[in-house]
């Protein structure tokens, strides 16, 4: 916290800051991946370039570079000393003592939790539903930034998802053409032509998203950014969410339509089995999307 090591129970901050009131925080999700007694941190400066950048939109004085930031999350895990996969979350956020909306005269605080995590998602294939909540536009919230606020509506959309039964929820943008998951962003596979929607439609601009797209089009598939509507999701061949988080998570089911035959498609099978390997550095063409926190 703020560039000290902080025991967990310690770890704490005071019931008046601003960002617990108003929002006015930015954070990241990024994982680690245990595999060969070395953790490697999954896209960690692009992960880092986003959480300043998410400052700067929401116009918070962030203090700290991207390569001081960088430094204190191998830091932090390196410190607790942990063997298994980890998940970090870094977050910038306004603090103590003064209630105000001008994010101008705010004091900027910083911290970086690390805790174990597997797997996310317990079901191997999940059933979600279109929310009646739509995505936040750009015109009110700048979805483009990771930033604590917006998440209001990700939960709405997820709960509602939950007391319907459900395990997660798809939101459409203000005009109507699908968004992204409540945390995750969506793909649809027709033909084995990939599709996932574009910057316009109100997405974030998922770091997992942008690899997939990348390892997809390595392996041979051809991946469209274009807006998609909410029946396309029903006659897809296969669907899967992407993200930190998520990692790539196949969807079987949408509003009770189901998905394919109702089982893992074979090319999110295959996208799924090679994130893996790569995130684990047994892909040597992306290792540098990797880095290690032990030295290796």
């Amino acid at each position: 916290m703020d560039g000290e090591l902080v025991p967990w129970e310690q770890a704490k901050v005071h019931v008046s800051v601003n960002a617990l009131h108003y929002g006015t925080a930015v954070f990241e999700g990024i994982r680690g991946y245990f595999h060969e007694n070395e953790i490697y941190v999954f896209r960690l400066r692009e992960h880092i370039k986003r959480l300043v950048e998410s400052a700067k939109i929401v116009m918070l004085k962030n203090p700290y570079s991207v390569d001081q930031l960088v430094g204190a999350v191998v830091h932090t895990i390196f410190h607790n000393g942990y063997r298994s996969n980890v998940y970090i979350r870094p977050i910038i956020y306004a603090g103590e003592n003064i209630m105000s909306l001008n994010a101008l005269n705010l004091p900027v605080r910083a911290a970086i939790l690390v805790f174990p995590l597997d797997k996310f998602f317990s079901k191997q294939g999940l059933r979600v539903c279109v929310s009646s909540w739509r995505r936040l536009p750009d015109s009110s919230m700048p979805p483009r930034a990771k930033a604590s606020a917006n998440y209001l509506n990700s939960i709405l959309a997820s709960t509602e998802a939950h007391m319907m039964g459900y395990d997660e929820a798809i939101l459409l943008d203000q005009s109507g053409y699908v968004s992204e998951g409540a945390g995750e962003n969506i793909f649809i596979v027709k033909n084995e032509v990939l599709s996932t929607p574009p910057i316009s439609s109100s997405i974030l601009e998922g770091i997992t998203r942008d690899s997939v797209i990348k390892l997809a089009s390595d392996m041979g598939f051809r991946v469209l950014e274009r807006p998609i509507t909410r029946t396309e999701l029903y006659t897809a061949d296969e669907l899967f969410f992407t993200g930190t988080a998520a990692e790539v998570t196949p969807i079987i089911e949408v509003d009770g339509r189901t998905i394919g035959n109702g089982a893992v498609g074979p090319v999110t099978k295959q996208l799924m089995e090679k994130y893996q390997r790569v995130v684990r550095g047994l892909e040597p063409a992306y290792r540098s999307w990797l880095t290690p926190v032990y030295g290796r």
